[in-house]
């Protein structure tokens, strides 16, 4: 009987999975249209009182994305004003939706990653997550790996796409 032969297994293969540095902590979405008075127009002195009496230590530790949901003018020093009062609390703060915070953070983390693993070998990267990763996080990580890679591919060992291959 012939020896069965993990072939993936014994390959240079590397494979790079976006979930395993996906930073654990509360996402939340801080929509100011409540403080807006009918929710479309934003008075200064009563946004600043709304701001000044908020409880933001509830925000500790949390990942938040500042947003305004309904369709008004809002002036950016009011965003300003609130990710002021967040930032000594939350992990992260950003202006827009929570897409835009996944991005962010995972735009921060590959910053900080060394890919010398990943130099002249073919890589996959993972695919099917059961977190929220945000497209552009695979775009910046093939911005990272194009360069030194040998090939790219996405999804599992089993079942790949190719995504890019190296000119000889």
């Amino acid at each position: 009987m012939e020896e069965i032969v993990n072939r993936v297994a014994n390959s240079k293969l590397k494979t790079f999975d976006l979930e395993e540095i996906y930073p654990d902590g509360k996402r939340v979405l801080f929509d100011i249209k409540d403080w807006l008075f009918q929710e479309l127009i934003l008075k200064e002195v009563d946004f600043r009182a709304y701001v000044k009496n908020h409880d933001w230590s509830k925000y500790k530790n949390c990942f938040v994305a500042i947003t305004c949901s309904v369709d008004a003018i809002i002036p950016s020093w009011a965003f300003m004003l609130v990710a002021a009062e967040l930032n000594p609390y939350a992990n992260k703060v950003v202006i827009g939706n929570l897409e835009l915070l996944e991005t962010v953070l995972y735009q921060e983390l590959l910053e900080f990653i060394d890919y010398k693993e990943f130099t002249d070998v073919p890589v996959i990267i993972k695919g099917c997550a059961e977190k929220p990763i945000p497209n552009a996080a695979y775009s910046l990580l093939i911005t990272k790996l194009q360069p030194i890679a040998k090939s790219i591919m996405f999804g599992e060992a089993c079942s790949t796409v190719p995504i890019f291959k190296a000119k000889k």
